[in-house]
Order: structure tokens, then C-alpha cells, then sequence
């Protein structure tokens, strides 16, 4: 549970982590201004850690990979395999598997090996279905702005009693990235410039959650037996 945080105004007691927040400070205060990137890497050390295939999507890779197995396990170990929360389970297991798959792009990314009448149409190249032309251009920032609104605020305000959804301690690692998605619409259709595509960075706190969410529930059924 979060603690109670001392200030100079006062004491504060939040009801969500903060984690989401700290991570966001510590990026744009901090990794963005670390100097001499460039000189060791060739680029800085905020464009590495966003840029496409760097180190916030492979950690995403993991944390879905595992994410899947801890979902399984928790399914697998249900009593009652018809239940809501069961089949949410099984549910996240599957789309944690598929996300994960789709990070690397089925493995083309390791192997370098691909079906190249998927990639021949894909906007980056590679053998993934959610880079495809429609559904990159059309459904994928929706998808994502709906499915983190219900994760983070939906889920847990109106189906309290299914365990199986993220609780409202982990809200802001879903509002965040539903936000910058809005934002980074928004600003695509207005008469100004589109802000800058960070989305590994907004991304990473929903992978995060995702994983917390799971190896939470995985340890109290596994441990105490929930």
C-alpha cells in the first residue's frame, strides 16, 4: 500500500502508487539532460532508451513474456475455471503472449527471420500485425486510449468484485499512458506542431502494471493461498 509522504506543506497519503510518477521525473529531469551520449553511444541517452528495439521494449517484451506465464499459472491453479475472474485470467495470459510476441515481431527480431508478405506492408518493416497500415493508422492509439482508461479507472470503480482486474493502486500506470496517447492525437489534429513520440517511455509504465498486477496475484495465491 502507499505510504504517507512528508512534505514542507504538510502530509500526504495517496491512495495509487506513485511509481509512475517518480519514473516520468526521473526521465525528462534527469536521462534527458544526461550529457555525453552522443560521444559513447552516437545518440543520447533518452533517444536510446526510447528508440525502437532499445532497452524499454525489451523490458516490455519480459515483462508481458512473464506476465503470460504468471496469468496461466494463476488460471491453472483456480478451482473454478468458468468464473469471471478465470476466464479475465486466461484472457490476460493470451493478450500478454500476443503483446509480447508482437514486441519482437515473433522473433524476427532475434532470428532475422520473417514473413515477407507481412512485413513487404508493414509500416516498419517487420512481421507484426499491429504495425499493419489500418490498424496501425486507425485502431491502435483507440485501443490503446479505452483499454487503459478501463484498466485504470473503469475496471476497479465498476466491477469491484473481479479480482482478476487491475486494483486502483496501480491507476496511474494506465491513466499516464491513456493520457499521452490522447494528448499525442490531439495534437496530430490541431493546427500545432504533434508532440514528440515518446510512447516506449509511456508504454513501459503499462507492461509494468501489467506485471505487477500479475506477480501480485500470483504470490498471494501461490504463497498465502488467496
Amino acid at each position: 500500500m502507499p505510504k504517507k509522504i512528508k512534505t514542507p506543506w504538510g502530509e500526504i497519503m495517496p491512495e495509487v502508487s506513485l511509481f509512475p510518477i517518480y519514473y516520468l521525473l526521473f526521465i525528462y529531469c534527469f536521462i534527458y539532460i544526461l550529457p555525453f551520449g552522443r560521444d559513447i553511444i552516437g545518440i543520447s541517452w533518452f533517444d536510446w532508451l526510447r528508440s525502437e528495439d532499445g532497452p524499454l521494449e525489451w523490458i516490455q517484451f519480459i515483462e508481458y513474456a512473464v506476465s503470460s506465464l504468471l496469468a496461466l499459472l494463476i488460471y491453472l491453479k483456480r478451482k473454478r475455471k468458468r468464473d469471471i475472474d478465470s476466464i479475465i485470467w486466461l484472457l490476460i495470459a493470451f493478450l500478454s503472449f500476443v503483446i509480447a510476441g508482437e514486441e519482437i515481431s515473433w522473433g524476427e527480431r532475434i532470428t532475422g527471420i520473417g514473413i515477407s508478405s507481412i512485413s513487404s506492408i508493414n509500416v516498419q518493416g517487420e512481421t507484426n500485425f499491429h504495425n499493419l497500415p489500418f490498424f496501425h493508422n486507425y485502431l491502435l492509439d483507440p485501443i490503446f486510449e479505452i483499454s487503459c482508461i478501463f484498466l485504470g479507472w473503469f475496471g476497479w470503480r465498476r466491477f469491484k468484485r473481479i479480482k482478476a482486474l487491475p486494483n486502483k493502486d496501480l491507476s496511474l500506470y494506465f491513466l499516464s499512458v491513456a493520457l499521452f496517447y490522447f494528448y499525442f492525437d490531439v495534437s496530430w489534429a490541431s493546427t500545432t506542431q504533434q508532440i514528440r513520440n515518446d510512447q516506449e517511455i509511456f508504454e513501459f509504465l503499462l507492461s509494468t502494471g501489467i506485471f505487477i498486477h500479475c506477480y501480485g496475484n500470483f504470490k498471494k495465491l501461490v504463497f498465502r493461498g488467496e
